[in-house]
C-alpha cells in the first residue's frame, strides 16, 4: 500500500518547483492531486506527467491563490470530482525582495498577499471539508522566517514567512479538537527555475552559498517533498503544529569563516 492510497490532496502553485515536485510524488505515493495555478498551461502540463505515470489528477482552471473566489471554486471543484478533501498543501507563494528603506509598499503588501494570505484563504475554504475527513494541512515557510539575512534584503519575505510558521502553529490548536494536523516545512536555499534567476544568479551575493552550508549542497525540491509526504502520511500522526525546517542545517549554525 502506497502512503497516500487515496487520499484527495488540494496542492496549489503545481506548474513548476517545488509546487510540480510535490504534485508528481503525491500522486506516485496514491494520492488523488487536484493541482493549480496562475500558470495554468505549466500546471495542466504537470497533470499530463502524472498520468502517464498512472498517476490520477485534476487542474480545474487558473487559480489565484489571492482572490477568494477563485480558491473557493477550486474547492468545489475539487470535492465535486472526488468527494472531499483530506490533504492542504498551500504551497504557492511569490516575492518581491528589496531593501527596508527603498522597496515600495505595494511590494510589500504583495509578498504578504501571495505568501501569507493565499495560505489563510485556502486553509479557510477547505476547513469543512478537513473537518469531515480529520485531514492535514501543510504550509511552506522558509528559514528566512526563522533568521535575518546579511546578503539578501527581504522584509517582506522574513515577514510573510515568519507569519505562516506562526499561523500554522494556530491551525493546528483549532484543528486538534476536529482531527486536523497542521505541520509547515520550512526550507533553505532550494535550487528551482525561479531561484536560478535571483538568489542564484551570478551576480548575486548569495550565489556562492553551497559553501556555508553544512551539507555542503544547495537543496532541491524533493528534498522538501520528502519532508511533506511524511508530514502528510499516517506515519506523522501524532505531529502537529512542528516546523520541520528542511536546510542542510544552515540555519543551524554560525556563519563561518571564508574559506
Amino acid at each position: 500500500m502506497k502512503r497516500l492510497d487515496g487520499k484527495v490532496a488540494l496542492i496549489s502553485g503545481t506548474a513548476r518547483g517545488q509546487g510540480r515536485a510535490a504534485a508528481l510524488r503525491f500522486a506516485a505515493e496514491g494520492a488523488l492531486v487536484v493541482g493549480g495555478d496562475l500558470l495554468h498551461e505549466e500546471a495542466l502540463e504537470t497533470q499530463r506527467l502524472i498520468a502517464r505515470e498512472g498517476g490520477t489528477a485534476l487542474t480545474p482552471g487558473p487559480l489565484d491563490v489571492t482572490d477568494e473566489q477563485s480558491v473557493s471554486s477550486w474547492v468545489e471543484e475539487a470535492v465535486d470530482a472526488f468527494g472531499g478533501i483530506d490533504i492542504v498543501y498551500a504551497n504557492a507563494g511569490a516575492v518581491r525582495f528589496g531593501p527596508v528603506d527603498s522597496q515600495p509598499y505595494q511590494d510589500f503588501a504583495f509578498t504578504m498577499r501571495a505568501e501569507l494570505d493565499s495560505v489563510w484563504l485556502t486553509v479557510r475554504s477547505a476547513w469543512p471539508q478537513l473537518r469531515r475527513s480529520r485531514g492535514c494541512i501543510l504550509t511552506v515557510g522558509s528559514t528566512a522566517g526563522l533568521t535575518g539575512s546579511l546578503t539578501n534584503q527581504r522584509t517582506a519575505h522574513s515577514a510573510s514567512k515568519g507569519a505562516v510558521i506562526a499561523l500554522t502553529r494556530q491551525l493546528a490548536a483549532e484543528g486538534a479538537p476536529h482531527g486536523i494536523r497542521a505541520n509547515c516545512v520550512s526550507p533553505g536555499l532550494i535550487d528551482t527555475a525561479g531561484s536560478r534567476t535571483n538568489l542564484l544568479s551570478d551576480d548575486h551575493p548569495m550565489r556562492a552559498i553551497a559553501r556555508h552550508i553544512p551539507l555542503g549542497r544547495v537543496g532541491r525540491p524533493d528534498d522538501v517533498v520528502n519532508a511533506a509526504v511524511f508530514l502528510a502520511s499516517d506515519e506523522a500522526a501524532y505531529i502537529t503544529g512542528a516546523n520541520l525546517v528542511v536546510d542542510g542545517g544552515w540555519s543551524a549554525v554560525l556563519p563561518g569563516a571564508s574559506p
